[in-house]
């Protein structure tokens, strides 16, 4: 993609296209400040790029017959996830449809060098099943801290060696077009707001809960990434004055006590000491246990896990309720793997925000779990890279 909008009129156009699919003229202009004969220049200048492509003719609306328009459909986005333990990528078209989707078990501890093997390995991969002869831009996410402008991690607790690393720059050499990294939480709001629960909503709380946990705050419809980046760091709020000692130095932090690592952790040590039969079981067979343990353990009626996923619930509704009370958001999303945990975990998260925080800021909260599971984060990928490109140069 060599062609960028010129101008804030023709950015909104395409955006409009993105997220509404295609349009006529007739239509665009009922949703664009522009007198017809702007609106006609912005459109025909467009088609001349190659961004956008007609579509035939829209319906009739009482008079002659409005043109349809469209985003090229050979335009191709690289949507990336990088997870704790897993990696996501899948390539969309220009409206952010998922195209093709691949999973694979990755540590992050492993480093960049041996991460972005498996990442373009699984891009090429797509490409060569006919989804794309090659990518427009790539939009990449990571767990941990971003310095956004210059799409670097900084100081990451579960990403060793991953420090300093220019990730935007040695991937955008290797892929061929455009990167822009950001936080995985982010990329996770970016992408419930497109295509799952919290579309056409312009403040709202996204929550990941996995190996570690943040929160992507959209203000106005836009990604809040505070001064430096780190906005949403909330898996290191302190939730015990003198508890564990967490992956970042210090003690107490909501991550230490539950989150994914931690859960498994509790469970292991409640099978141990025989208070789970359920989990002594799991433990036995596997050796190890995950969150995924404790949601079956818990879905068969063992007590222990259902208590262990309550208590946890109820350190992460403590935090959520204060960020609730400080942002006073229109909804609360909580999304990543440990989810898989469902209502019993969302039932005691919302009841700690309801108890805790103002009836004002809670009377008409909605606190859900997202739609879009492991979609997410690649379409905020995908979200992301686009939001970029489609802006004027």
């Amino acid at each position: 993609m060599t062609a960028r909008p010129a101008n804030a009129h023709q950015a909104r156009l395409l955006k409009l296209l993105r997220d509404g699919g295609p349009n006529s003229r007739a239509k665009l202009g009922d949703q664009v400040d522009l007198s017809r004969s702007k609106l006609a220049v912005e459109v025909d200048r467009l088609l001349e790029t190659g961004l956008v492509v007609a579509d035939g003719l829209a319906a009739s609306r009482g008079g002659r017959r409005s043109h349809n328009i469209r985003l090229a459909p050979h335009l191709r986005f690289l949507g990336v996830d990088i997870g704790a333990t897993s990696v996501d990528v899948a390539v969309t078209n220009a409206e952010l449809e998922v195209l093709g989707h691949l999973n694979h078990p990755m540590d992050v501890r492993e480093g960049p060098v041996a991460v972005f093997e498996q990442v373009l390995s699984m891009a090429t991969k797509l490409r060569d099943s006919g989804l794309a002869d090659s990518f427009d831009g790539a939009g990449i996410g990571v767990p941990g801290p971003v310095r956004f402008p210059e799409g670097v991690p900084v100081a990451p607790p579960i990403m060793p060696g991953w420090d300093g690393f220019p990730v935007r720059e040695a991937l955008s050499q290797e892929l061929g077009c455009p990167v822009m990294v950001d936080n995985d939480v982010n990329l996770m709001a970016l992408g419930e707001q497109h295509a799952g629960v919290a579309r056409s909503v312009g403040d709202f709380l996204c929550v990941k809960i996995g190996t570690g946990i943040g929160c992507g705050i959209v203000v106005g419809g836009t990604v809040h990434r505070g001064a430096t980046g780190s906005a949403g760091d909330i898996g290191h709020i302190q939730v015990e004055p003198d508890g564990r000692l967490c992956a970042c130095g210090n003690k107490g932090c909501l991550e230490a006590h539950f989150s994914g690592a931690a859960l498994a952790r509790d469970a292991e040590d409640a099978a141990r000491a025989g208070r789970s039969e359920e989990l002594a079981a799991r433990l036995g067979v596997s050796g190890r246990l995950t969150a995924a343990d404790v949601a079956a353990a818990a879905a068969a009626g063992d007590a222990t896990s259902l208590l262990l996923i309550r208590d946890g619930g109820h350190r992460v509704g403590q935090v959520i309720a204060g960020l609730v009370s400080f942002f006073n958001p229109s909804l609360v999303v909580i999304g990543g793997g440990v989810t898989g945990l469902g209502h019993t975990l969302l039932a005691a998260v919302r009841a700690q925000v309801y108890r805790r925080s103002l009836p004002l800021a809670t009377g008409n909260l909605p606190i859900v779990l997202g739609e879009l599971g492991p979609a997410a984060g690649v379409t905020g990928g995908a979200r992301l890279i686009s939001d970029h490109l489609f802006s004027p140069v």
